[in-house]
């Protein structure tokens, strides 16, 4: 047992190698290095999950789960770090207390482990630092799973706005390059492998997906 990590957690199989596929190959199509895309570091402040951790994930290798309470309190700590005020400086106890709509020392307790959370002060917290829905509490490879999507969305971006580009210099019509390009990329199926999944909280990250895809969709049309 070492740094909360108590039981073996799964390799990278199923959905989380399915995302890493996609997204290895449209930074391919890019000529984007894998290692630029892969980057742990990033992909770690995304997510939450510690960067080793997503390195054997990366990898299929197996990694440890921690359990909640561990959990919380590395992406508790990842947070403070990483989303500074705009001066720079972390966001005092007072501050984040303020923000989450508790006192202060509830605030302390609960960074210093001394009390577990709720899942409205994880709901509150994730508010305050502006962290997608789930930030705290995702079990690791569905935290690198969900940052992977997020990864792919802005790629699919990317590569549509290319073509929109490309088709505009050779004087072609552009069509709707992004339709095209989710065609391509296997989104016609979705609903069919939605179908297939285990449980509700899989299919609610394809849907969670497919919201953030369409939001961007419609301000690039905007």
């Amino acid at each position: 047992m070492t740094d909360g990590f108590l039981v073996p957690g799964p390799a990278a199989t199923g959905p989380l190698a399915a995302v890493v596929a996609r997204v290895a190959e449209l930074a391919g199509k890019l000529g984007m290095h894998h290692a630029d895309v892969f980057d742990v570091h990033r992909l770690s402040e995304a997510s939450g999950v510690p960067a080793d951790v997503v390195g054997m994930l990366l990898d299929g290798r197996p990694a440890g789960e921690p359990d909640l309470q561990a959990r919380f309190l590395q992406r508790f700590g990842l947070l403070r770090s990483t989303r500074r005020k705009p001066n720079g400086r972390p966001h005092t106890q007072q501050e984040i207390a303020d923000g989450a709509g508790m006192s202060r020392q509830q605030a302390g307790a609960l960074i210093n482990g001394d009390r577990r959370p709720t899942m409205e002060h994880c709901d509150a917290i994730q508010r305050f630092f502006g962290v997608h829905a789930g930030f705290l509490t995702a079990d690791d490879t569905d935290a690198l799973g969900g940052a992977l999507l997020r990864t792919e969305q802005e790629l699919l971006q990317q590569l549509a706005g290319r073509e929109r580009e490309g088709a505009a210099l050779a004087g072609g019509p552009g069509g709707d390059a992004l339709e095209r390009l989710l065609q391509d990329h296997g989104v016609r199926g979705i609903a069919w492998r939605a179908a297939q999944l285990p449980t509700d909280k899989h299919r609610d990250k394809v849907t969670e997906w497919l919201d953030m895809l369409l939001e961007s969709v419609k301000q690039s049309e905007s």
